[in-house]
């Protein structure tokens, strides 16, 4: 193992979003995490656990957490985050999820991936790693906008990273730099398709996103899931209802701005058919999750476009 993965990462600034962690998973990130990156804060988006206590328990002190009165959703938990990080001088901020793991050495392979990226004259808007399914053990691939799916992008044998459409926010590494070119995380959809929203609104001003084919880290999909046969044997991650809600309304929201790509506007319309399909077939509680989708586009048709 070489320095650079035993050691924290000079410039880098932690930002992990909590609700109700699970007190086992959130203790493995955080002791994951820690060592890697210079600073660590925690945004408590107002669970009813004490979660300043859990990391207290954990005996690990260069914590900071944050609490905050009440769910403000996970983008204006991102922004308080960010905003903290900013006080403390960093020049990077990486986002983490309250289940997901990061492999040694994930923090120093992003940083030196996006450090090689600006220096060949590219515009990043961010780095990520690869998922791996905590179930299955498998890594995910990075994608690409294809005709009619988001098509997996395969890594050549010693190459360090690939270009990609879209990057979940657990794991991506963003430049403060970046943040103020971009903008914040956009506080209106507050959980779904934020990350989603993020990128599109960078790749309009000419950044694009990387996925590094090394870096890796656990991570959850979905609260459960479901193997079925629909054309042909597919994994589909069940949520709860509520969930749907924002899936729906917030893809309606950006199908009506201005800068999202048509190949994300047909992907999309694509994935939200399938979902209407997969929850009617497939879901356990699917009058109810149906019910919040039609709530979802009601109000995604009715809501002010904030941007």
């Amino acid at each position: 193992m070489n320095e650079s993965s035993m050691s924290a990462v000079a410039g880098v600034v932690t930002v992990v979003v909590t609700y109700q962690p699970d007190s086992t998973r959130f203790g493995a990130l955080l002791k994951a995490i820690t060592p890697q990156t210079e600073h660590v804060v925690v945004v408590d988006n107002g669970s009813a656990q004490d979660v300043a206590g859990l990391v207290t328990g954990l005996g690990i002190t260069s914590v900071r957490v944050i609490s905050l009165e009440k769910n403000l959703g996970i983008a204006a938990a991102h922004n308080v985050g960010i905003a903290w990080a900013r006080t403390q001088g960093a020049k990077y901020v990486l986002l983490m999820d309250q289940d997901s793991e990061p492999d040694r050495g994930m923090v120093a392979a992003l940083k030196s991936a996006h450090e090689d990226l600006v220096a060949a004259g590219n515009k990043v808007a961010a780095v990520g790693p690869r998922s791996r399914d905590r179930q299955t053990g498998r890594l995910a691939p990075h994608v690409r906008f294809g005709g009619l799916r988001f098509a997996p992008v395969g890594c050549e044998p010693g190459q360090p990273f690939v270009m990609t459409d879209l990057l979940i926010s657990s794991g991506s590494l963003i430049s403060i730099e970046v943040l103020d070119a971009v903008g914040a995380m956009d506080e209106q959809l507050f959980i779904d398709q934020v990350d989603t929203e993020w990128v599109l609104r960078a790749r309009a001003k000419g950044y694009m996103a990387w996925g590094h084919c090394a870096a890796a880290m656990a991570h959850s999909l979905g609260e459960s899931r479901r193997r079925v046969w629909l054309g042909r044997w597919r994994e589909v991650p069940l949520h709860k209802p509520f969930r749907y809600y924002f899936m729906i309304r917030n893809s309606m929201l950006l199908q009506r701005r201005s800068y999202p790509c048509w190949a994300w506007r047909r992907l999309d319309t694509i994935r939200l058919l399938q979902m209407v399909v997969f929850v009617t077939l497939f879901h356990p509680q699917r009058l109810l999750a149906l019910g919040k989708m039609l709530h979802g586009l009601r109000d995604g048709v009715r809501m002010r476009n904030a941007r």
